[in-house]
């Protein structure tokens, strides 16, 4: 299962759109090595909101999950999504909390606002297949891993993910 991509809180100034989308571009043709380097710097300016409150919020939020606390790093993610309503990554990492703590709807929604904000994000975008992998909907499930991969190609478990469910939904057994 593929679950939400994360990365730590890097703070990249000056970074914006324009970069992401040089960087974007620049990850379809990357080879693997580079490939990971180019997502680590968008995982970057994603995670810059512009206000160290705000950073300091997702970072709590993200040590809290990596501690297995969902309830606290939901906790920091809602004040965070609160205070910064138009940040995209706040979004995200309160649905990937939300996910790990089963709560599909809320996860749900969460990425529906992320992907509002920033359609080219590939976590949220794998993070949608996986609900719908959890909701025996594989056929959406594989239209959002589709989508994530037409994004960044070199995105962990994507391509077995994508080759797996066309093999389920084919009726083939593996």
């Amino acid at each position: 299962m593929i679950f939400f991509a994360a990365a730590p809180v890097l703070a990249q100034q000056g970074a914006g759109q324009a970069d992401v989308d040089a960087l974007l571009a620049q990850l379809k043709s990357a080879n693997a090595q580079e490939a990971v380097e180019i997502e680590a710097k968008i995982w970057q300016i994603w995670s810059n909101s512009g206000s160290a409150a705000m950073d300091l919020l997702l970072e709590r939020g993200r040590a809290a999950l990596a501690a297995g606390d969902t309830e606290l790093a939901i906790e920091h993610l809602t004040a965070l999504v609160d205070h910064a309503p138009d940040f995209a990554e706040g979004w995200n990492a309160r649905a990937t909390a939300y996910f790990q703590a089963g709560a599909l709807g809320p996860s749900l929604s969460d990425i529906g606002k992320t992907l509002t904000l920033n359609p080219q994000h590939f976590g949220a975008l794998s993070g949608l297949g996986a609900i719908f992998e959890a909701l025996d909907s594989p056929e959406k499930a594989v239209e959002a891993y589709r989508a994530a991969f037409e994004i960044n190609p070199h995105a962990l478990g994507l391509g077995a993910a994508i080759e797996r469910l066309d093999a389920q939904i084919q009726g083939q057994d593996l």
